[in-house]
């Protein structure tokens, strides 16, 4: 066993072993921040809160939902502060009133338009759906996804809340539930047939249409020259499609990361913002056969994903799918949603327009107050000058009287 040499501490380059874990650890997630993404990223956090909002209160009896009740799932949202207040920025979203001594909050009817018509479109895009459900099952080394694991990332795709009772049934000869366990955490999604139309990833339809050989593309300045370099020698080999068998590939393999490359590339492809949370990525370690180090991986090609801790949460998001801070290909639903956001920013600009006006209100009655504040110092001095004129002093002054005379007369007084 080795022991530590003390003289190590009276080296000046000698770090501690605490630190140099810590410096590994904040190493292994930097990337040259990109205001645009960053950008894009930020815009959609206002969104995300209020989303859950509007489906908490759809849950409630009646669709009204009371503000104590709000403020007790602020918690989980990731928010601080009065759940009235923040109801109060979206008046076009949120519709709180009073009643007897509680406030209750409901949707507005713009909101529930816009709800609805989210439901229209969900009802057309469920082929879409099944696609999706479908890829993501033939790309896991089984074919089989826990239902409670599927549920955390379901919003991504854009899966409805139901999904599990509307669609998987309807489409047996595709999926089927299976719980081989027993218990009620167990139950998983299972692919019942091997659809090959849906056998083709998003690199491989694209490279179709162009008539060239599946490759990853690289979206970066001409300036990262080293990155460049990189993206061409990990283009050199063989594009290996996510849909193939894993079995044959070795741990650690170069095949094998291009492997894994394509799979993380094919799960963003099919999310509706072609971004997703890191963390929830590794909860399919398992099953899609992801590294214990996925970010490792990611960073290692910054022309292919961008990874970013916005909000102390970290997310990969997929390069080419955005021009800018602007999604290129949006789906139908974020469409839909993006109404939602648009309505929400109403809100917000009608709330800092109030604001402003009751500033202003407030403003102009301090001015008004401090104005009648001069008035009644100045009438209180003008008062205490008149009781002055009690005494014997002014006029009523001989010698103040000898004074006034000789300078009205310029002459001497008798």
């Amino acid at each position: 066993m080795l022991r530590k040499n003390p003289s190590f501490r009276n080296n000046p380059f000698y770090v501690p072993q605490s630190l140099q874990y810590l410096v590994r650890k904040f190493s292994l997630w930097s990337m040259k921040k990109e205001p645009d993404l960053e950008s894009a990223l930020s815009r959609n956090r206002r969104w995300v809160v209020n989303n859950q909002i509007k489906n908490i209160i759809l849950r409630c009896p009646d669709r009204v939902a009371p503000v104590k009740f709000l403020q007790k799932k602020f918690k989980t949202l990731d928010l601080q502060g009065k759940a009235l207040n923040w109801l109060k920025k979206y008046p076009c979203c949120f519709d709180v009133y009073l009643e007897g001594d509680e406030y209750y909050c409901r949707l507005t009817k713009r909101m529930m338009f816009l709800v609805e018509e989210e439901e229209a479109v969900k009802d057309m895009q469920e082929p879409v759906f099944v696609e999706r459900l479908g890829k993501l099952l033939m790309m896991s080394s089984n074919h089989r996804l826990n239902v409670v694991k599927l549920n955390e990332i379901k919003r991504n795709f854009g899966f409805p809340d139901d999904y599990l009772i509307r669609i998987v049934p309807k489409y047996s000869d595709m999926f089927r539930v299976v719980n081989y366990s027993g218990r009620r955490s167990s139950m998983e999604i299972e692919l019942a047939s091997w659809n090959p139309d849906f056998a083709v990833s998003a690199i491989e339809a694209a490279s179709r249409k162009q008539g060239s050989e599946p490759c990853f593309s690289c979206s970066l300045p001409s300036s990262w020259v080293k990155s460049w370099e990189r993206s061409r020698k990990f283009n050199s080999t063989p594009y290996i499609s996510p849909y193939l068998e894993i079995r044959g590939l070795m741990e650690g393999s170069m095949e094998m990361e291009k492997r894994t490359v394509g799979l993380v590339h094919e799960l963003l492809s099919l999310t509706l913002w072609k971004k997703a949370s890191i963390l929830k990525l590794g909860h399919f370690r398992r099953e899609f056969g992801l590294p214990e180090k996925l970010n490792v991986l990611l960073l290692k090609h910054p022309g292919i994903f961008y990874v970013s801790n916005k909000y102390q949460i970290y997310t990969v998001l997929l390069r080419e799918g955005y021009k800018g801070s602007e999604l290129i290909d949006k789906d139908p639903l974020v469409v839909a949603k993006e109404n939602f956001g648009e309505l929400m920013q109403d809100g917000l600009h009608e709330y800092n327009r109030r604001r402003h006006l009751l500033n202003l209100e407030k403003k102009k009655k301090d001015i008004v107050l401090r104005g009648l504040e001069k008035n009644k110092t100045r009438s209180s001095e003008m008062s205490d000058n008149d009781d002055g004129g009690d005494k014997l002093g002014g006029l009523f002054d001989p010698e103040e009287r000898k004074r006034f005379y000789k300078v009205l007369f310029d002459d001497a007084v008798p």
